[in-house]
């Protein structure tokens, strides 16, 4: 089946609602306007059962089918956070907002929700219950874990859910997915080296921290050259290094360091934190100074399962026609991952078309997306729990 039409028809309202939303970004949980916004949109449709407040703002729905004899329940997520980024795109609709822009798409993922809702509303040609998950504070706030510690999965006892991502560079409308890791964990350290600053004229009287700090990491560049299998995928980045004196000739006290680890595979996730810890520790030693590490546990790899990617990717098929779902994974992090810890589940990418990459200033969602965006949420509803 292809892009069904009712989202032909509905493209220009939908564009709508995006665009209004692009115009009003907010931050974090700080989306009171964007829960509001969604949650009106949801009683037009004549959805009553709406939940608000779960993960502080998100807002979960439900929509039964025209029957419901299996006592099944699918999941849809949507993001609904923006970034803190002056927008540089130029449109018409462009942020109202200084400092805060839709940078990465969640207005288009949003609102392609919002679509799907009201195409199930109006049909509901399904055996079962669709929630409709409209998350806040994915960009670094862990929204998706802060509605699951909210009961989420339990609450209205979803079996599977499934999310979606648009993917600048990939054509309009069309999809791909990949089965297993399919985003990376992302965690952040920080590295502090003490020693015993003093003058650079006489070094033996003094530890040099920035001399040991080096060599911590140089050495933590060895973790994924001689500690990762050479075909599994781990980045170590140290983004920060700062020592406590800004003068030419002095020995600094103490120098800070921070950085990321990413990986796809959970065990390398906890040998790169071993590591991290045992070089910056016994390095530091062996100098005479020491080392506090201090580990920041951010979001674990978005993991796929089995079943749930096949079915994603039919659901896909049936909408664009064809569909990659041998995709390669990508080392940005999601906190969809969450709830795929709670639950089976699968996250697709919408191609986004010849686009700025996304967390660019000029990055804008394609309207252009809109229809086949929801028609996958919603054949997949219809497709996980077939009318009767």
């Amino acid at each position: 089946m292809p892009i069904k039409n009712s989202f032909a028809e509905m493209h220009g309202e939908i564009t709508g609602w995006r665009r209004h939303l692009h115009e009003n970004p907010e931050l974090l949980y700080d989306v009171h306007e964007t829960a509001a916004f969604v949650v009106e949109r949801l009683k037009e449709f004549g959805i009553t059962d709406i939940t608000t407040g779960i993960g502080k703002t998100g807002v979960v729905a439900t929509v039964k089918g025209k029957t419901d004899t299996k006592g099944r329940v699918v999941g849809l997520r949507a993001d609904m956070d923006a970034l803190p980024i002056e927008e540089a795109t130029g449109a018409e609709y462009a942020s109202k907002v200084p400092g805060k822009m839709h940078a990465c798409g969640h207005d288009g993922h949003t609102s392609m929700l919002l679509g799907a809702a009201k195409y199930l509303a109006e049909t509901r040609n399904f055996d079962g219950t669709a929630v409709l998950i409209f998350q806040p504070a994915e960009e670094g706030g862990a929204g998706g874990k802060a509605m699951c510690d909210d009961g989420l999965m339990d609450r209205w006892g979803i079996q599977e859910v499934y999310g979606m991502h648009n993917a600048p560079g990939l054509p309009v409308g069309e999809f791909e997915i990949c089965n297993g890791a399919s985003l990376a964990s992302s965690d952040e350290f920080e590295i502090v080296v003490t020693g015993k600053g003093g003058h650079a004229a006489m070094p033996h009287e003094a530890v040099d921290t920035t001399l040991v700090a080096a060599q911590i990491l140089i050495s933590l560049q060895t973790i994924v050259s001689r500690n990762v299998d050479p075909i599994k995928r781990v980045v170590l980045t140290v983004g920060t290094f700062e020592t406590d004196s800004e003068a030419s000739n002095v020995i600094a006290h103490s120098v800070r360091m921070a950085g990321t680890v990413r990986t796809l595979d959970p065990e390398y996730r906890k040998i790169a934190e071993e590591r991290v810890r045992r070089i910056a520790t016994d390095t530091a030693s062996a100098f005479g100074a020491s080392a506090e590490i201090n580990w920041d546990a951010g979001y674990p790899a978005t993991i796929n399962t089995p079943d749930e990617t096949v079915y994603a990717a039919d659901a896909a098929r049936a909408v664009a026609g064809t569909v990659n779902d041998n995709a390669e994974p990508i080392m940005p992090s999601e906190d969809f991952a969450y709830m795929l810890e709670e639950r089976p589940g699968a996250y697709i990418s919408i191609g986004n078309g010849d686009s700025a990459m996304c967390h660019h200033p000029a990055f804008d969602f394609n309207d252009d997306a809109i229809p086949a965006g929801c028609s996958w949420f919603a054949e997949l509803v219809e497709r996980r729990m077939p009318a009767l």
